[in-house]
C-alpha cells in the first residue's frame, strides 16, 4: 500500500510553477537591490499589513483551523512596526495609505475570511514559511553588504554618528531564542496535522488558495518602489569598474 504523501509535499509539488516564477520576480527585481535600506523598507511596508491581518485573523479565529497555525514566537507585525519606524522615522503613520496592490490583497482576504475562512490557512503557511526561509537569506545578504558598507566608511571617514554605525532595522527577520528550524516543523507539522482532518475537497481548495498566494505576493513585489534605479546605479558603478580595470591592465601592458 502506497503511503500518502504529506500534505506539505502537496502543497509544495501542485505550487512548483508560480512558485518559481515568483522566486524568478524576487531574484530580478529585488535580490540586489534588497541590500539598499530604501528598497528593504520598501519591501517591509507593502508584506507589513499583510502579516498584520493574518495574525489578527488567527486570533479571531483561533477555534477553528486558522487559529491552529498559530506557533509561538511567529507573530511579526511589532517586529514589522519597529524596522519601518527605523527606516522612516516613528511619524511614518500619519501619511501612511496602503498603495492598490495592498488594497486588492487585503480585499480578497476579507472575502475568504467571510465565505470560507480556511483557505487563510494557505496565506499563513506560505507567507511564514518564506519568511523563516527567504527572510533568512536576505538577513545574511544585507549583513554582508551593512559589513562591506561599515568597512568602507572606515576607511573614508573619521565621523562615528553615521548610518553606517547605527543598529537595528532587522527585527522582521529576528527571532530571538526561537530556532527558525522548529519554527518551520512546527508550522510544518500543524499544516499536516490540519489537513489530515480535512476532506479531499477541501483540500484541494486549500491547494489552488495556495497558488493564489504567490500569485498576490507577485502584484506586491512588483509594486516596490527604488529596485530598478538602485539596480541602474549599481551596473554603473560595475561599468566604471570594469574600465578602471581595463585602463590599468593596458597601462601595465604598454609599461611592459
Amino acid at each position: 500500500m502506497a503511503t500518502e504523501v504529506p500534505f506539505n509535499k502537496q502543497l509544495r509539488k501542485a505550487t512548483r510553477d508560480v512558485h518559481a516564477m515568483s522566486d524568478a520576480l524576487v531574484n530580478a527585481k529585488l535580490a540586489f537591490a534588497m541590500s539598499d535600506n530604501s528598497v528593504w523598507a520598501e519591501g517591509l511596508l507593502v508584506f507589513y499589513e499583510i502579516f498584520r491581518y493574518l495574525e489578527l485573523a488567527m486570533h479571531r479565529l483561533r477555534d477553528t483551523p486558522v487559529g491552529e497555525l498559530h506557533i509561538e514566537g511567529m507573530a511579526r507585525s511589532e517586529a514589522f512596526e519597529r524596522d519601518l519606524d527605523f527606516y522612516l522615522g516613528a511619524n511614518w503613520r500619519q501619511n501612511y495609505k496602503p498603495r492598490d496592490s495592498v488594497a486588492n490583497y487585503l480585499a480578497h482576504l476579507q472575502r475568504i475570511e467571510r465565505e470560507d475562512p480556511i483557505r487563510l490557512c494557505a496565506y499563513v503557511y506560505h507567507l511564514y514559511m518564506g519568511l523563516f526561509s527567504g527572510g533568512q537569506i536576505l538577513r545574511k545578504k544585507r549583513n554582508v553588504t551593512k559589513k562591506f558598507r561599515s568597512f568602507a566608511y572606515f576607511l573614508y571617514s573619521n565621523d562615528v554618528t553615521t548610518e553606517a554605525k547605527r543598529k537595528g532595522g532587522d527585527a522582521v527577520t529576528d527571532f530571538g531564542d526561537n530556532s527558525v528550524y522548529e519554527l518551520k516543523l512546527k508550522l510544518v507539522k500543524s499544516m499536516n496535522s490540519i489537513a489530515a482532518n480535512m476532506d479531499e475537497k477541501t483540500r484541494m481548495a486549500l491547494i489552488e488558495e495556495s497558488k493564489t498566494v504567490f500569485l498576490l505576493n507577485n502584484s506586491l513585489v512588483k509594486t516596490v518602489r527604488g529596485a530598478d534605479e538602485v539596480l541602474l546605479r549599481r551596473l554603473i558603478v560595475f561599468a566604471i569598474v570594469v574600465v578602471i580595470l581595463m585602463i590599468l591592465f593596458f597601462v601595465f601592458i604598454a609599461k611592459e
